[in-house]
């Protein structure tokens, strides 16, 4: 069963955020070993996703990272604000 990167985010993210309507998640490329997704959120929750130190933003990825590593594949993230 594939694993819904999207979903996962976004389910990790919105709790956080001011601005929900602003968060933006999509996989920029998901190729044989890698995935890359883009998380984009308001630059006013920037902040608050990344958190202090990038202590929240290093345990999504160690949380995604775990369910990409079912598949056998890598992940890559890019958290970005517009």
């Amino acid at each position: 069963m594939a694993v819904d990167f999207e979903k996962l985010i976004k389910n990790m993210i919105m709790p956080l955020v001011v601005n929900p309507d602003d968060v933006l998640v999509k996989i920029l490329s998901n190729d044989e070993e890698t995935i890359t997704i883009q998380l984009l959120v308001n630059e006013a929750d920037l902040g608050r996703v990344i958190g202090k130190g990038g202590k929240i933003a290093s345990a999504m990825r160690t949380i995604v990272y775990a369910g990409a590593s079912k598949e056998g594949k890598r992940v890559q993230i890019d958290i970005d604000s517009f």
